[in-house]
């Protein structure tokens, strides 16, 4: 399960990352915590390794690339 770290996440911009994930997995309203549905989600790290703030994290489930 991928999840976006609360305290590592400034919250104060558009996520980049909404726009590239390949499925439509993360969203986000206005500028709040961006959300990953974990049902949609392939598990293929883009979004893991294009944050650079390190605040995507991986919860009991190893990448699959």
């Amino acid at each position: 399960m991928y999840i976006i770290s609360e305290d590592k996440c400034p919250q104060n911009h558009r996520c980049p990352l909404v726009n590239g994930c390949p499925v439509d997995a993360i969203s986000q309203e206005g500028f709040s915590l961006p959300k990953i549905d974990n049902d949609k989600c392939i598990k293929c790290g883009k979004c893991y390794t294009a944050c650079a703030l390190g605040a995507v994290e991986i919860i009991d489930e190893p990448l699959k690339f």
